[in-house]
């Protein structure tokens, strides 16, 4: 039996098919960048990358996860 996807992370594979980049590569443009809260990143994924907010949200608040920050 397969597990349902929850969380961020159920977001990904509509990010991937609607932007055409892989969750690593904006993981990584996350993490590379000097913007550290979590708004901040959201709002810059939003304006400079053009996402929506629902798919930078989820893409941040994963990412900040994986670091250990909020």
């Amino acid at each position: 039996m397969t597990s349902t996807v929850k969380g961020p992370a159920s977001y990904f594979p509509s990010i991937e098919k609607k932007y055409g980049r892989p969750v690593a590569e904006w993981k990584e443009l996350i993490r590379s960048s000097p913007l550290t809260k979590h708004m901040e990143l959201v709002a810059w994924l939003k304006t400079e990358h053009g996402l929506g907010h629902g798919h930078a949200n989820a893409l941040v608040a994963h990412t900040l996860a994986e670091a250990g920050e909020k």
